[in-house]
């Protein structure tokens, strides 16, 4: 199993979005690039987050955004989106949340890395297009991305594959955790199955212990 990287794209932090009739910072609006890229364990050489307590770190590193979404976001926006235009690292062709598990391995370039959790839609996607309803539209669609960590730092390059090398057994989709998360599907089993996964990140596993915990009182 594998997808095909359609770009790789990196941005620093700018004051490019405006929310509430005010200017926020964010590093949401990334460019592509044409060469070669140093992955280390919290990102891209040239990429980084406004936001590092809900953004960015060991468990979110890389931000992976599946192509075969925008065609949908296209005719429900009612305009054409740029590259990069949920802010991902990684645009990717092959492979969809389905078809992706916490846990999984992909070999990218020189660098390994692993799944971790659905990306969490954030009010910045909103400012990005001023449309409030975005980030639940993108739970509800399941439309989400994904993140991944590094396990090993390397080399990346644009249009290159990224190779499953390992199929993590426990087969929990990003699908299934957006599920959990958003619609509150699969009750306790699903809960404790995503907290006792050693690949989930941290703040996904802290969520989800509260939750269970509310529901054992």
């Amino acid at each position: 199993m594998q997808a095909q990287l359609v770009a790789l794209s990196v941005g620093t932090p700018a004051e490019s979005l405006i929310h509430n009739g005010k200017p926020i910072l964010s590093g949401m609006l990334k460019q592509a690039v044409s060469h070669e890229l140093w992955l280390d364990t919290l990102g891209f050489e040239g990429d980084g987050q406004a936001d590092t307590k809900h953004h960015g770190g060991p468990d979110k590193a890389v931000c992976v955004y599946c192509i075969e979404h925008y065609d949908y976001w296209s005719k429900r926006f009612n305009r054409e989106l740029p590259q990069a235009g949920f802010g991902e690292n990684l645009t990717t062709q092959g492979l969809l949340e389905e078809d992706i598990h916490i846990g999984d391995i992909f070999e990218l370039g020189g660098a390994i890395v692993q799944v971790t959790q659905p990306r969490q839609p954030c009010f910045k996607l909103s400012a990005r297009y001023q449309l409030p309803e975005l980030p639940l539209w993108m739970q509800e669609t399941g439309y989400t991305g994904y993140y991944l960590r590094v396990l090993t730092p390397g080399k990346v390059q644009p249009a290159q594959l990224m190779k499953r090398i390992t199929a993590d057994p426990a087969a929990l989709s990003i699908t299934r955790a957006n599920e959990v998360m958003h619609q509150k599907l699969h009750g306790r089993e699903g809960l404790e199955a995503f907290i006792q996964h050693p690949a989930l990140s941290e703040s996904w596993r802290s969520t989800f212990a509260k939750r269970l915990a509310r529901d054992l009182s």
